[in-house]
C-alpha cells in the first residue's frame, strides 16, 4: 500500500495559499476563507501549522469581519455562516480565539435563527441543514449555545430525518452524506443523539462503500475523497463505524494523492484540490493513519484543538 506523501502535501498546501494567480486560487477567490480552514486544518493534522504566519493569517481573518459580526469568504465579500464557522474555526487552531468579540459574532449567529427553529444562511434567508450544523458547532465553540431556541433547532433537525434513517437539507429533502454529517454532528453536540436511529442510518451509511474501497455520497454515485469524512464522522458519532473495511477505503485515499506534487484528488488520476486534499487527510486520521493527530468527528477541529477550547484554564 502507498504511504501518505506528508512533506509533498504540506508543499502543495502552502503553494496554493502563495499563488495568487493560480486557475486554484482564483476560482476560489470569493471562499477563501473555508479554503484557509481546510488548508490549515490538514497542515495542523499533519503536525506542520508552525510553517504559517499566524499574525498574516489573524490579520486577514479580521479584515473579512463586517459590522455585523458576520465574516465574508474574503475581503470585501458579503457575510455568511459558512465563512463565520470557518473563521471561528482557524481562531481556534492558533489558540486566538479572544481576539474576537464573542458577544457580536454570536448576535450575528443567533440573528439567523428563524422561527421554526431552522438557520438561514445570510440576510437572504436560504434555509438549509447545513446551517443549522454550522450555527450550532460555531456557538459551541464559543461556550455561547445557550444564546438559540436548542429545543426548537434540535426539533427542526429532526423534520428533515427521512425514512431511509438519513437527512436532507430541508423537510423532504433526499438523504445525503454531507446532509447527514450536519444533522448527526449538531445532534452529537446538543446531546440529542438519541433520537437517531442508529442501526438504519449506520446501514445506509456503510452502504456508501463502494468495490474500490471508497465512499460515496448517496446512492448510484461515484466514490469520492471527501465522503471519507462526511460518512466516516457520521458512523463514529453513531458507534458503527466497524460496519465497513476499514483498509480499503484507506487504499483508496492513498491511491487519490499526486505523490510527485502533492495534493489528493476526489477519485484517483484526476486533479487534486485544497478541499479533496483536506478531507482526504481528515478521513485517514480518522482511519488512525500513523503520524496524523486525532481530528474530533463533530467539531471538525484536531482533538487537541477541541481539548483546549473546553479544558484549559
Amino acid at each position: 500500500m502507498a504511504e501518505l506523501a506528508v512533506d509533498k502535501h504540506v508543499k502543495y498546501i502552502l503553494a496554493v495559499e502563495k499563488n495568487k494567480d493560480s486557475f486554484e486560487s482564483v476560482v476560489m477567490d470569493h471562499l477563501r476563507m473555508n479554503g484557509a480552514y481546510w488548508g490549515l486544518t490538514a497542515l495542523d493534522l499533519l503536525g506542520k501549522l508552525d510553517s504559517v504566519n499566524v499574525d498574516e493569517v489573524i490579520s486577514w481573518i479580521l479584515k473579512c469581519q463586517h459590522e455585523s459580526g458576520g465574516f465574508s469568504g474574503n475581503i470585501g465579500h458579503d457575510p455568511h455562516i459558512l465563512y463565520t464557522l470557518s473563521a471561528v474555526q482557524v481562531l481556534a487552531l492558533f489558540n486566538k480565539l479572544d481576539v474576537l468579540d464573542i458577544d457580536k459574532v454570536a448576535t450575528y449567529i443567533t440573528g439567523l435563527q428563524n422561527e421554526d427553529g431552522s438557520f438561514s444562511g445570510d440576510m437572504w434567508g436560504e434555509v438549509d441543514t447545513r446551517f443549522s450544523y454550522i450555527a450550532i458547532c460555531c456557538l459551541s465553540i464559543l461556550c455561547c449555545l445557550g444564546k438559540i431556541n436548542v429545543e426548537k433547532a434540535v426539533s427542526y433537525i429532526l423534520s428533515c430525518k427521512n425514512l431511509d434513517g438519513g437527512f436532507g437539507c430541508t423537510p423532504g429533502g433526499e438523504s445525503h452524506a454531507g446532509q447527514i454529517f450536519c444533522c448527526v454532528g449538531a445532534l452529537a453536540l446538543t446531546r440529542s443523539l438519541h433520537y437517531v436511529d442508529k442501526d438504519l442510518l449506520g446501514w445506509w451509511l456503510c452502504e456508501r462503500q463502494v468495490k474500490s474501497g471508497g465512499l460515496n455520497g448517496r446512492p448510484e454515485k461515484l466514490p469520492d475523497v471527501c465522503y471519507s469524512w462526511w460518512v466516516l464522522s457520521s458512523l463514529i458519532m453513531i458507534d458503527r463505524v466497524h460496519w465497513i473495511d476499514k483498509e480499503k477505503l484507506v487504499k483508496f485515499i492513498l491511491d487519490c494523492q499526486d505523490v510527485e506534487n502533492g495534493g489528493i484528488s476526489d477519485r484517483p488520476d484526476d486533479a487534486v484540490d485544497v478541499y479533496h486534499t483536506y478531507f482526504g487527510v481528515a478521513g485517514l486520521s480518522l482511519l488512525n493513519y500513523p503520524g496524523l493527530k486525532a481530528i474530533d468527528p463533530a467539531y471538525a477541529l484536531p482533538v487537541d484543538v477541541v481539548n483546549r477550547i473546553f479544558f484549559s484554564g
